[in-house]
């Protein structure tokens, strides 16, 4: 075992350590490289980008890329173009897929060299408040376990699927790595939880063929946004999900032949036997922290095993960092880079926080669904008096074009200001088009800032702004007016 050299304080020319590679840490690590800091990056996979790039963010958009345009294909007959039946090829599809992940890997790798990263492969842990031990990956078991000293860390070790108890240990019963590898596609899928993870994978088995049933145990999906966008993307997936089934619990999952028998609880009816080719669980995530060894540092865990940080992402123990999913929700991967350069200007010495008005979401389904900032669905909850205004794509040229009318654009508004609190959108695109809410929010923008910004003919961004419009009865494509909301 060796021992690399510490080094004073947190500026330049300290001995930094990111236990992580993905979107919070290999952006910490290089941004600390620029700064000076010698920075060494701990990671077990075999290039920097962790879950989101190898098995997460990356490949399940490109899989979600590749039915979308199966769903295109499909549509293109609507518009009097012909394709015929979608071909599946599986072997190029995830040859295509892999490929897109180790070029995005390759770039990563090559920018650690240049700004001077050592990327060590391994799983790390803390020793003490000075020191991490890291073991060799499973891939390369006669590897030297290996000791590194350090003057500041970050930890940002991401997060793992939840686990659902009492099911059987089956090839049958999939998780999120599992269901990405894409090995085979089910004649029918049971997708169990109806959260992002569950909603977007369901709709790539769905385009590519299976018979896709979502069964979640509250009383709507995706938990946490808005409502009235909700029901519209509910909507959409109703064309391609064979059932969506609310108020529903998985009582039990068993082998059942070349299949599993799942026992589903619901409203309808008395619990029933179902068969299903296979089963997706995707009950959300937990931060993967545990056998960090932090226990043998200052640092704490907060109930649910986040590391407890405060505005600057520092622990309690002065030495150690937590940034992205580790560190609390949402656990998402632009929040990770943003907490990185937070946690990097503080080891620096300068003056940074966390401290966002708001953090975007998307949920990359057929139709998308992205929200940020305050929700009615939340201000109804907090009892806070706001104003909506929605506008619905039926009113958007470009949507009418894209076979996407069914969408919507909302704004949620402070009632005597008519400052932008929050806002959201179903539809495609609705990803890209929430990046403009976020910056209004952050510059502290009103309705009227919006109306009277100019926006591009045709395209879905107008929505914004037609939306605003729509607020003072303003619209040109729209006669809605505004509505009170939240609390009354």
């Amino acid at each position: 075992m060796t021992e690399a050299d510490g080094a004073g304080s947190g500026g330049s020319g300290a001995r930094l350590v990111v236990v992580g590679g993905g979107p919070g840490g290999y952006p910490a690590a290089f941004l600390a490289a620029g700064l000076g800091m010698r920075v060494t990056l701990i990671d077990d996979g075999p290039a920097p980008g962790g879950v989101c790039l190898h098995r997460g963010c990356i490949p399940s958009k490109a899989l979600l890329h590749a039915a979308a345009s199966v769903g295109d294909a499909r549509r293109a007959a609507e518009w009097g173009v012909e394709f015929g039946a979608p071909a599946i090829d599986l072997g190029r599809l995830r040859a295509w897929k892999q490929g897109l992940v180790d070029r995005l890997a390759g770039g990563l790798d090559q920018l650690a060299r240049q700004h001077g990263v050592e990327y060590v492969r391994g799983r790390a842990r803390f020793e003490d408040a000075r020191s991490v031990r890291v073991d060799p990956p499973a891939d390369a078991p006669d590897a030297a376990p290996r000791a590194i000293a350090f003057d500041r860390a970050i930890v940002a070790t991401g997060s793992v699927p939840a686990a659902l108890p009492g099911l059987p240990d089956s090839p049958r019963v999939l998780g999120s790595d599992a269901a990405l590898a894409l090995e085979r596609v089910p004649e029918s899928l049971l997708v169990i939880g109806g959260g992002y993870i569950g909603l977007e994978l369901g709709s790539v088995y769905a385009a590519l063929g299976s018979r896709v049933t979502v069964a979640e145990m509250t009383a709507g999906l995706l938990p946490g946004a808005d409502r009235d966008l909700v029901r519209r993307l509910r909507r959409g997936l109703e064309d391609a999900f064979e059932a969506i089934r609310l108020d529903t619990s998985v009582l039990s999952v068993e082998e059942d032949g070349d299949g599993l028998a799942a026992v589903l609880a619901g409203p309808e009816g008395a619990p029933a036997a179902e068969r299903f080719g296979a089963a997706l669980v995707a009950v959300g995530r937990r931060p993967n922290t545990a056998g960090l060894g932090l226990e043998r540092t200052g640092a704490r865990l907060d109930a649910r095993g986040f590391v407890e940080v405060d505005a600057r992402r520092r622990t309690a123990d002065p030495a150690i960092y937590a940034v992205g999913d580790a560190a609390g929700e949402p656990m998402l991967a632009h929040k990770a880079t943003h907490e990185a350069h937070v946690a990097v200007e503080a080891i620096a010495g300068r003056p940074a926080a966390w401290d966002p008005r708001a953090v975007p979401a998307v949920v990359y389904t057929r139709p998308e669904i992205a929200w940020v900032g305050l929700t009615e669905t939340e201000a109804l909850d907090r009892r806070l008096a706001v104003e909506t205004s929605t506008l619905p794509w039926a009113a958007s040229g470009r949507a009418a074009l894209a076979g996407a009318d069914g969408g919507a654009t909302k704004l949620v508004l402070e009632p005597r200001t008519h400052r932008l609190l929050g806002a959201g959108a179903v539809g495609p695109g609705a990803g890209d088009l929430i990046a403009e809410a976020a910056l209004a929010l952050e510059l502290g923008a009103t309705a009227q800032d919006l109306e009277r910004t100019v926006h591009p003919h045709p395209t879905l961004s107008e929505t914004l702004m037609n939306a605003a419009a729509a607020f003072y009865g303003r619209s040109p494509d729209y006669a809605g007016r505004s509505r009170r909301g939240g609390a009354r």
